[in-house]
């Protein structure tokens, strides 16, 4: 199968996405390559790179970006992100990056794999005009309780412990799930939300967390690759079930920093 029908693939089915616009393009590498399997994973980091040089896989699915800005703009002017390209060129790898088709991938996309992920089976109650939030309802449960009950499912995705903002015992039911960089309070306000689960790349403390401190609304944020990372699973089996003839291997990150404790 060649990158770019794989690509395409996508693309024909997520009538949300401006094909000429998005993110969602070969970043480095050759559209014509043909391939027969494939690495996925959420960060295009050099370890996953060396994974594939290593194994001779000639072809990366990734959600974020290779070169650190959202556009993927081709370094010129950095030691580090050239010597990727380099890297990245020498040993034939194209990188494929499956953004915006994969963020409101209706049922199985990011915001759905998290929710999923977190024990929240059922349809969304509602969703933001954006489509990247939603809104799940479940029965009420004390604040601490249910950061708790998220925290042990991020446990599995390399990070233990959730960081809350808000009264312990205030009791929630209408929880706010967010992704990535789009976490906005105010959004998750109008859902009707009466807590907000989000990232850390999404939402700045001293922006938008410490307006929900003041107005009394709960917050619970994790890592950015935590809650994205169950998205990166669902890609890799849809690309099994519904690609003949690629073979995805997802490379689980999870949260991408360590917890080290004083003890």
């Amino acid at each position: 199968m060649r990158v770019r029908d794989i690509r395409q693939h996508f693309l024909s089915r997520a009538d949300w996405v401006n094909a000429e616009k998005t993110v969602d393009r070969v970043i480095v590498g050759d559209p014509d390559l043909e391939v027969d399997r494939c690495l996925v994973v959420w960060m295009p980091g050099l370890d996953v790179l060396l994974t594939a040089a290593e194994r001779g896989i000639r072809l990366v699915i990734c959600h974020e970006p290779t070169f650190g800005t959202h556009r993927d703009v081709q370094p010129d002017d950095d030691d580090v992100l050239r010597e990727k390209k380099q890297f990245i060129l020498e040993h034939g790898i194209t990188i494929l990056r499956n953004h915006d088709c994969w963020d409101r991938w209706p049922g199985i996309g990011i915001p759905f794999a998290w929710a999923q992920a977190l024990g929240l089976e059922q349809e969304p109650a509602c969703q933001s005009a954006s489509r990247y939030l939603h809104r799940y309802d479940i029965p009420p449960v004390p604040l601490d309780a249910f950061a708790a009950r998220v925290a042990r499912h991020c446990r599995v995705l390399g990070e233990p412990a959730v960081q809350v903002v808000g009264s312990g015992d205030q009791p929630v039911s209408r929880i706010g799930i967010g992704t990535g960089a789009v976490c906005r309070i105010d959004e998750f306000l109008q859902l009707e939300c009466d807590c907000s689960v989000v990232t850390d790349d999404g939402c700045r403390y001293w922006e938008t967390v410490q307006k929900a401190r003041d107005m009394g609304h709960p917050v619970i944020r994790v890592n950015h690759g935590t809650s994205e990372e169950p998205g990166m699973a669902t890609l890799a089996r849809y690309i099994n079930e519904h690609l003949p003839g690629l073979s995805s291997e997802h490379v689980p990150q999870g949260c991408r920093y360590r917890l080290v404790h004083a003890d």
